[in-house]
């Protein structure tokens, strides 16, 4: 009886990890393509092979073309962190020197305090991408 709940019970788990791994995998495509990549708690970067100074401009550029006001810039211990916002949405770009020619965005969108926007958050980091000229 008893090995008989535990073959059921790993049926149900690998069934279950059965459709993550396709989602998983559906997901890495999709943003492959964008040549983005996504945390799981929505937000969405890409590392540039450029100068903070100039990935910093791109972003400033990227909000404003979307018509987004900027809030407040801050530094941090690892760069720099503009807050920005849309109606109902929260923008928060985190831009981290890797090095003097490389570069990470990090773009997160919410709204309110458990939602996230993927999408928008990925329009800022293909905003930045065009005006730094690479799309």
């Amino acid at each position: 009886m008893k090995r008989l709940a535990a073959a059921a019970s790993i049926a149900a788990t690998c069934a279950m990890l059965a459709g993550c791994e396709t989602l998983a995998l559906s997901a890495i495509g999709a943003s492959a393509s964008a040549g983005l990549s996504y945390t799981m708690n929505g937000a969405a970067y890409r590392t540039f092979t450029a100068s903070e100074p100039k990935v910093r401009a791109a972003a400033f550029t990227a909000l404003k073309r979307m018509a987004t006001p900027i809030d407040s810039t801050e530094k941090t211990d690892d760069g720099e962190l503009i807050k920005a916002s849309m109606p109902q949405r929260s923008i928060e770009v985190h831009i981290e020197p890797l090095s003097p020619n490389a570069t990470r965005v990090r773009a997160v969108a919410k709204r309110g305090m458990f939602l996230h926007d993927t999408a928008t958050a990925a329009e800022v980091i293909t905003q930045t991408e065009r005006a730094l000229g690479l799309k």
